[in-house]
């Protein structure tokens, strides 16, 4: 077995380690003690357990599996947004291109590696297409909003969604053949700075971070949780072609994005009235609350790699 091969197994069983840790302190707790905490911890264990499970499977057959499963991702993150945002008839037709002919060609454009047209996409064409659809549908009631809905759906749940898989059409010189690992370490370190920001908010958060936007997210919870993901991300350097101080600084940028992504996201739920996107997975709500870190996270993430290394 080659030594990368032997890198992305260890990465893998310490995932995995983790998740039955969590299982058994889960199991614990729910023997010692009932209640609504506890359960709601247990359903996000099992929740994690099959989204890991189908992540690593579909990241380990390979590209074409990746790019199945984000385009899979986005298509439900796009749906709950569109759900939130009320339409109206003239929609409909602008809504079906986005669902079926542009998010399936952007997640084309990943997959045949077309770069230079993968990144101008949605934000140029698919930009200028939707608002002249809608307009043919004549119908001018909150127009300029109704465009401004869907476009927004579409970039966020879409394109963002799409740099993920697309780390792996990138040539890192000396890291061919291995950029499933920066698409692990970009979901790994973003994620696990949501449960840790948690935890630290659980434990010690006093000061809300945003108290008339997210009361939850407390400054202890914030910089905890974004310090320890970051020296997690550190320690995690030789899956990357990042050095250890190079790792720590791409993991502190990446928390950072994904805690605004959080917080932009939990601003729309805010203003629609509700708790969760959606109620797709037991005890996460729904793709997008799973997703929306990964949303800022991914782009910037991939375009830093890009930029400095490929």
């Amino acid at each position: 077995m080659r030594n990368t091969d032997h890198e992305l197994m260890l990465l893998l069983a310490g995932l995995f380690s983790l998740l039955i840790i969590a299982s058994l302190i889960g199991f614990l707790l729910a023997r010692k003690k009932q209640n609504a905490t506890i359960a709601n911890l247990n359903a996000r264990i099992r929740a994690w357990w099959v989204m890991c499970t189908i992540s690593v499977i579909a990241l380990l057959v390979g590209p074409i599996g990746s790019v199945i499963l984000f385009a899979l991702m986005s298509f439900f993150a796009l749906r709950e947004c569109v759900t939130l945002t009320p339409t109206r008839r003239g929609d409909h037709e602008a809504l079906f291109w986005c669902f079926f002919v542009i998010l399936p060609l952007q997640y084309l454009l990943v997959g045949i590696e077309w770069y230079n047209l993968f990144v101008v996409f949605i934000p140029v064409y698919a930009f200028l297409f939707i608002p002249a659809r809608i307009a043919l549908a004549s119908d001018t009631r909150q127009f300029l909003e109704r465009s401004a809905k869907i476009q927004w759906s579409l970039m966020i749940a879409v394109y963002c969604v799409s740099h993920a898989p697309a780390l792996l059409m990138l040539s890192i010189p000396g890291f061919e053949g291995e950029n499933i690992k920066l698409v692990l370490f970009m979901m790994i370190v973003v994620q696990i700075s949501d449960v840790l920001q948690y935890v630290f908010g659980k434990l010690w958060g006093k000061r809300a971070i945003v108290p008339k936007l997210s009361p939850n997210k407390t400054v202890e919870g914030f910089v905890g949780g974004i310090l320890s993901a970051s020296l997690v991300g550190a320690a995690l350097f030789w899956v990357t072609p990042f050095n250890v101080v190079e790792a720590f600084f791409i993991s502190l940028l990446i928390t950072l994005l994904g805690f605004a992504g959080g917080l932009c996201m939990s601003a729309i739920k805010r203003d629609r009235g509700v708790k969760d996107f959606g109620a797709m997975l037991e005890g996460h709500g729904g793709m997008m609350d799973r997703i929306d870190s990964l949303c800022f996270a991914a782009p910037v993430f991939f375009h830093v790699v890009r930029y400095f290394y490929a």
